[in-house]
């Protein structure tokens, strides 16, 4: 079992003790592993540095990165609106939810 299989079941077993947190998320798995990949990336673009390897060359990698990080946030959105704010809306709590979401969103893209 993988570091990211084991960081999404214990995200399932906090969601299960949550029960604001209690519907189905089709991609969290999928999100689990492309984050394990990036985390792999970043450690391998850390050595390319203290290798002393060439600017530009690591600048790439940083922006492959930055890439990889926007690609899996895109999935985590797809995620949430498939899944907690369908739930949300038709458990009455859309009001929250959609404030929950514009905080988020108003983080992530400043």
């Amino acid at each position: 079992m993988t570091t990211a299989d084991m960081n999404v079941e214990d995200h399932e077993q906090r969601s299960i003790r949550n029960p604001s947190h209690d519907h189905e998320h089709k991609h969290r798995k999928q999100i689990g592993n492309r984050l394990a990949r990036i985390e792999g990336h970043v450690r391998s673009v850390k050595e390319m540095t203290l290798e002393g390897r060439d600017c530009s060359d690591v600048l790439l990698q940083i922006a492959a990165i930055r890439k990889a990080l926007d690609s899996a946030a895109k999935l985590l959105l797809k995620d949430h609106l498939e899944s907690c704010v369908v739930h949300a809306v038709h458990n009455g709590n859309e009001k929250k939810t959609l404030e929950d979401l514009n905080k988020a969103i108003d983080h992530y893209i400043r």
